[in-house]
This record gives structure tokens, sequence and C-alpha cells, in this order.
């Protein structure tokens, strides 16, 4: 590593980025020199730092000079990440990030637009497709549904409408009126009011809903009038009538709305989120009669390629359209005959452009998606893969590309078709900065920046920065021990199952008539290539039916989102049952990686419980005694203890128009999100602020004696934690991490046995030293007389399994069978299993 001292005149020559007092999040003045058209890969302990390193500051810093260069109105539509805290960064050139994006795009957004394939397809269809007689041309537009000119009128391009049927409002027919039958109708008073509207329109409210002539059932349900009638509360239908009669004073003069009006009106125009969510559950959806679900108008899905139209060609496999457009990328009588020179340039340099993408999707694997296929349905590793594959083609020179754990839902087969696409990046004069944990993505490596030792205050050093050879000699360092073979599994003996979940016509994507046994008190890895059906025989078909059996609904852990989501993909129908165990599953837990909040309010202290606690021990002080302080003052979300400045929020934003927005700490409490005089009381010294501070390492010690907090801190601690504050916003948590919080609030449950535990690559983010420490509580579970199933890749832990599933053989139509299902050794010997040749080795270590 060169250590004499660079100006800007010679950086750029000397073939390195040089790095100067980086002190972004965790990282303590960190100094370094990288080199340029390199792969350097990123490694170190969960919460090193190294992200802070590879994205917080060097692609910020990229970012923030590119920036510079556009005009302050461009600046506004960019979403700009804040300035990192660095000295300076010489030598560095322009930076593409290509990050895991773990939010909820909409299911407008398909792999289609992510890879810009669609739009080529639909110029293709616009210049070369076949018309019929006498249509006019339409341009490219007119076969995108995001388009007035080619959405369906009848759907908005939606490819579903969404309607009230009787059922949805009215879910039990065997109730009256009166008891609610009709359960769509707002709750509270005014349910009530339209009930008593109905009394005084002569309506029988006491009948059960099934018995009444359907005649009055349609009109109270359809009705678009409006009528507005004298209302007597509290009296009977009988006495409702005689005021009538006698012509009394009413109550108040009350007016009536049809269900369908009532549910259709609130939806479109309330401001209320839980009032929105709360009509949407009795609208259903079906496919648009005008479109068929093809999303788009009549003349556009009249155009027709290869004898299909655009919604059909978007549905097939990226491998089956990769043949289809074969014949049509050089000259062929066959499907040449009767088309003008015009035609014949624009379909074959289309038709090529677009074999020529397709070819680096089916490279990286991906030749199992469909264009329509909508990105919220994807995996982080897929999403990045499509855009990877993207930046593949643009032939960009000179380009730092930033690579966020690239590897993440990879099988090991597929994570070297991976390997293929970064070389070719290399290849064509770029630099790959990529943050990683998968160790053979790690063994690639040009030159290696290993961050840490720990993760948190106890990481933010460059441990070693240089060739991967040298990390050997390094003491300090978490990863040397798993790169050169030091950590070796100890030999186990796969534990016996206590019985089996027999499952039976599962079928579900390219799952078709599956039966498939997942033993019970066991830790069982289904493992196989990215596509080949796994996530959607374990994350969805199996927890669905056992959610079904147990009544649960979706999973215990599952996240709900306050807004409801009519864009969201059709539910598939569910094919497939149970034939035997389940009385041996008392309670279903899916430990995701979905956010545990969607806003700063929420953090870790909160969602485990720990913060009730806490907050309990400030409020038995004699201090808070003395004041009348109840626990409930210790909150930031309640009016009488926080801050009213920041409302709680620790911080104000500061708009800088073209700039990126700051945030800076709130004026009047300094960041300390409550008002004064809560920050007053202390416990043991330290105000309620000062405790969110604490790290949970600091805080077992902290804490000391207090059994409720210790016992839930000392899980935090076990599942790798410990560096996290006890105050961090959820928003700032990493998938890996929000997962590891869910199981630790798990974990510190009285646990009772006989729970079906299901986590879906559970390793995704962790360095291995965090795999083996999660696994260690998965296997605690397992000693509690659970059952944990998890989707798996990483091999060192489907190798400490007790059972392994492999599905495959293949991705797509090539997959969905289950290969090979048996103890780590048995499925090792399978000359079928692609998953084999990887996971020998590891047992081979483990004796």
């Amino acid at each position: 590593m060169p250590s004499k001292k660079t100006t800007p005149q010679n950086a750029a020559e000397d073939g390195f980025v040089h790095v100067r007092g980086a002190r972004e999040h965790n990282l303590k003045n960190v100094s370094l020199d990288i080199p340029r058209g390199q792969l350097v890969v990123f490694t170190g302990v969960s919460g090193s730092g190294k992200s802070s390193l590879a994205f917080g500051t060097l692609y910020a810093e990229a970012q923030r000079r590119y920036l510079e260069s556009v005009s302050p109105y461009a600046r506004r539509l960019f979403h700009q990440m804040p300035v990192p805290e660095v000295d300076t960064i010489e030598g560095l050139p322009p930076a593409v990030a290509l990050q895991q994006q773990r939010g909820t795009p909409t299911a407008r957004s398909s792999v289609g637009s992510v890879s810009t394939l669609s739009n080529s397809l639909r110029m293709l269809y616009s210049r070369a497709g076949d018309y019929p007689a006498g249509q006019e041309l339409l341009y490219a537009e007119s076969f995108s549904p995001n388009t007035p000119q080619g959405a369906c009128p009848r759907c908005s391009g939606m490819g579903r409408v969404f309607e009230v049927t009787e059922q949805s409002m009215v879910p039990d027919d065997s109730l009256t009126i009166r008891e609610r039958a009709i359960a769509a109708w707002p709750p509270a008073w005014h349910g009530q009011n339209l009930r008593d509207v109905l009394v005084t329109l002569g309506y029988d409210v006491d009948t059960p809903w099934r018995d009444l002539p359907k005649k009055d059932r349609d009109w109270i349900l359809y009705t678009e009038e409006s009528p507005s009638v004298p209302v007597y509360g509290g009296l009977t239908p009988a006495e409702t009538r005689a005021a009538l009669k006698r012509k009394d004073t009413p109550s108040y003069q009350g007016t009536f709305t049809g269900v369908r009006r009532y549910v259709m009106q609130t939806f479109a125009n309330t401001e209320s989120a839980s009032m929105k969510k709360r009509v949407a559950r009795y609208m259903v959806s079906t496919a648009c009669p005008e479109c068929e679900g093809k999303r788009l108008r009549r003349e556009s899905l009249s155009v027709t390629f290869a004898g299909m139209d655009i919604a059909e060609l978007s549905r097939l496999p990226l491998a089956r359209l990769a043949e289809l457009l074969a014949p049509y990328t050089h000259a062929t009588s066959k499907v040449e005959k009767g088309l003008h020179a015009e035609q014949l340039i624009v379909r074959r340099r289309i038709a090529d452009d677009l074999s020529a993408r397709i070819e680096v999707l089916l490279a990286l694997g991906l030749g199992y998606l469909a264009l329509d296929r909508s990105t919220p349905s994807l995996s982080p590793g897929e999403l990045q893969r499509l855009r990877l594959a993207t930046q593949v083609r643009s032939s960009l020179f000179g380009v730092v590309y930033v690579l966020d754990e690239p590897s993440a839902g990879l099988h090991p087969a597929d994570a070297e078709a991976l390997l293929d696409a970064l070389a070719q990046l290399k290849a064509a004069g770029n630099s790959l900065f990529v943050v990683e944990h998968a160790l053979d993505v790690i063994r690639q490596a040009d030159w290696i920046v290993d961050v840490g030792p720990l993760a948190g205050e106890r990481g933010g050093q460059v441990l070693y920065s240089g060739v991967p050879d040298g990390l050997r000699d390094v003491e300090a360092s978490q990863t040397r021990r798993y790169l050169f073979g030091e950590a070796a599994l100890a030999p186990r003996t796969p534990r016996e199952p206590t019985g089996w979940l027999k499952l039976e016509g599962v079928r579900r994507n390219n799952l078709q008539d599956l039966a498939v046994a997942f033993p019970l008190g066991v830790l069982t890895s289904v493992t196989g290539v990215s596509g080949s059906g796994k996530s959607s025989l374990v994350s969805q078909v199996l927890v669905e039916l056992v959610g079904a059996a147990l009544g649960q609904g979706s999973a215990v852990a599952e996240e709900q989102s306050d807004e409801p989501d009519l864009e969201r993909d059709e539910a598939l129908p569910l094919e497939g049952r149970i034939v035997a165990g389940m009385e041996s599953v008392r309670r279903l837990v899916r430990v995701d990686q979905k956010p545990i909040g969607r806003t700063p309010r929420s953090n870790l202290a909160t969602y485990t419980g720990l913060f009730d606690q806490v907050r309990k021990l400030f409020a038995a002080t004699p201090d808070a005694k003395k004041r009348r302080f109840d626990a409930g003052r210790f909150s930031f979300n309640v009016a009488k203890g926080r801050c009213e400045h920041c409302a709680g929020e620790g911080f104000v934003m500061v708009e800088l128009l073209f700039l990126p927005s700051v945030y800076a700490p709130c004026p009047t409490c300094d960041g300390a999100r409550y008002n004064a005089q809560t920050l007053e009381v202390t416990y043991r010294g330290k105000n309620i602020a000062e405790v969110l501070g604490m790290t949970v390492g600091e805080a077992i010690t902290f804490f000391k004696d207090e059994a409720l907090v210790e016992r839930s801190l000392e899980v935090l601690n076990e599942v790798g934690l410990d560096y996290l504050r006890l105050g961090q916003p959820a928003t700032e948590l990493s998938g890996g991490e929000a997962q590891r919080i869910k199981l630790a609030s798990e974990l510190q449950r009285a646990t009772r046995g006989n729970a079906l535990y299901v986590l879906d690559e559970p390793t995704t983010g962790l360095h291995p030293v965090d795999a083996d420490r999660l696994m260690v509580q998965l296997n605690r579970l397992v000693d509690a007389g659970n059952t944990v199933i998890v989707v798996e890749h990483t091999m060192r832990v489907v190798a400490g399994s007790d059972w392994v599933i492999d599905v495959g053989p293949g991705a797509g139509d090539l997959g969905g069978n289950i290969v090979v299902a048996g103890p780590p050794q048995d499925v090792a010997r399978n000359k079928k299993s692609r998953t084999a040749q990887y996971l020998k080795p590891h047992l081979v270590e483990a004796g």
C-alpha cells in the first residue's frame, strides 16, 4: 500500500483512492488507500462500519461531487445522501450504487421496468408488430399500462377492478341488522344511526339477514338514494311507527347511505389511514372484464408479435422469451415473409438488442423470471442482480460500482454467475467496491478492506487493507478465521425427528402437485438454486397452510401496513393440504426481515417490550413519585413527557431546497426527545434519554440485578446485537438486524415448546461469526421442544442442520421438485443435487 503523500494531481495517476479522516457513523477517523480498477471487498462483522465506509463515505462523496456539476433544479429530483463526515478523498471516480432495497415498491413496477426491457419490447410492438387490417400505427406508450394512452380505461391499467359483494359486506348472514350483520357499515354512533334510519323507513332489523326479501337486501346494499327521515333514538320499531303516526318531534333528521356507496366513498375520500384500511377489508378484487387482467386497451392488445399480444409475451419466463426472439435476430425467410424493408430493419435491430440484454440476465441465473413479475414479489438479491445486468450491458468505463452484498439470496451455484458478471465490469475498466459476507465472493477479491474488530462503538477501525493473503496475520480479524479455515465446524450427530408434518397437493408458482414431509423437533434447512421454489414452498404455502390450520391467519410476527394497498398483486389461491402432524404444532412464528417499524418512533426498546420495564423503573423512583410522574411520562410518544418543539422526534428537519435536507438536533431538547422536567428524574444517576443512548452491551452492566430488563438485554446480546443503541430508530436497522430483534423477542418468551419457527434466509447480512451465534439460538429453540425450518444458502448453516430438503434441480420450470431430503451427509452424496458439491467441503471440515 503506497505511503507517499499524494496531491490531487498525482492521486489520479497512482491508481488509488485516498481516504483521510472518515468519521461517518462509528468510523474512528479512518484513513486508507484503496486501488482502482480492482475487485475490492469490504468485510467485517455485522455493524462494524464497512457499509459506513463503502456507502456512507465513498459513494456519498462521489454522488455529492457529481450533483455539484448539475443544475440546482435537477438536484432536487435526486434522492441525495447526507454529506459524509470525512476530511478528504482523492482519486475518486464517478460512482454507481447497487444497494439492497428493502422498501415496498408498487406492483406497477416490474422486472421489465427495472431492467428497461419493457421499453424495447413496446418499441418492437409499435414499429414491427402485426397490426389488424385497417388499424393505425400505435406509439410505444400505447403498449404501457402506466400511461393514459395504453391503460385500460375500465381498470386504469391495474388489471383488476375493486368492488363490493353481498358476501364481503355481510360476512355472517345469520345475524340480524340490529346484531350488526352489515359489517361494512361504520362502527359506533354512525352505524347505529344508519340502523335507526332503516327502522324509520320500515325495514325489518330483527330478522336474520338471509331471511329478508331480496328486494330489501338489494336496496339496503346498493341504493344510490339518500333519503332523509326523522329518527327516534332508543325506540322499538313498533314505538317508532307509533311516533311517526303521531308526528312526534324526532331526536334528529337522519340521512341514509347505501352500504356499497358508503364503502366506495369512504375509501376514495377519507384522509384517515385507519378508516381507509377498515373499509378496504370489504372490497374484493377481480380480473378486469374489459382487458381480462392484461391492463391494456383493446386496440393495444390487438397488435401481435410471434402470434402473441404484448401481455402474453411479458408473461413468458426470460429463458423462453430468448428462444422465441432467436429467429428474429438474423435473416431467415420463415419470419420475414411479407414484411417491408423498414419493418425488417427495425424488427431485427430491436430483437437483437433484446436478446443480448436477456442473455446477461440468463447468465445471472434469472431466466425463470417473467417481464411482468412485479418487484414487490422479488427478493432483494433478485432485484439487485436485475440492476447489475443493466450495468453490465451499459458498457460504462472508469466508474466505481459500489455493491451491497450482491450474493444475498444466492445459491453458491448462482454466485459463480454473479462473479462472472463482476469480472466483466472490471474487465471493461471499472472499479468494484463490494460489501460482502459470503466467503466464496471474498476469496475472489483482489484487495480486502477488513473493518472491526467488533460492532458498533467497538468497531469502526480498518484492521487490514491489502491483498487477501496478508489478512492471515491480522490477529484481531474475525474474518481471517473463516477465510483461512480456522473456524471449523464441530462434528455433530443430527437429532432424530419427533414426528412429521406432511403436505400433499401443493401448487404455487413452479410447484405442481408436490408432496413433502417436514421433520418435527429438529432444525431443517431448505436449499436449492435461486428460483427453484423453496420460498414458495416454505415462506408461502407452508406458512399459509399451518396458519389456516391454527386459525391464526398470517404468522405471529408478520408486520401489517397501516395503509391498504389495492395495487398489491392478487393473493394467490392456497392449493395444498396438511395430511399429518398438525397435532404437534401449537403455534406458528414467521421471523422475517420486514422492518420492525416504519418511523423513527419505533425502536429496539419499544419493539421488544424492554422499554415498558425501563419506564416502570423510572416511575418507581422517589423523585418520580414525588412529582406524580407515571410510566407514561417517560415515553417520547406522549405529550406530557416529550419535548413539544420536536414532538419527541429529537431532531428537526431543515429543508435546503436543492441541497440534501439536513436533520439537526432539536434546539430545545438538544436531541434528548423529552422535556426538561422529565429529564430531571434519574435512575442510578442517568435520565431516560441517557438510558436510550446506551448500547445493549452497556445496558447489561447498568441494569444488573433488574431481572426482567436483564433477560431482554441478554437475549439481544446472544443474537449478536450488543452494539445497537436501545433507542436506535427502526428506520436505521437493516433487514437482518430487524429479523434478529424479532428472534430475540421470541427467545425471551417462556417457551412451552411445540412451536413452528419459519425463517427465510436468516443469515442474509450476517458475517460468519454472527451466523454462528444465530445458529446457537436456533438450536436453543429446537432443544426447548420446537421445530425450526430455515430457507438457507449458507452451506455452513446447512451443514449444521439436522435435516436438509433440496428443491430443484433448476430454477423456474426446471425446478419445483424435491431432489433429495435427508441428513446433510446424505444430501452431499446425491449426484442430482446442485447443492451437494458446495455442501460436501463443509461436512469434511465437520468430520
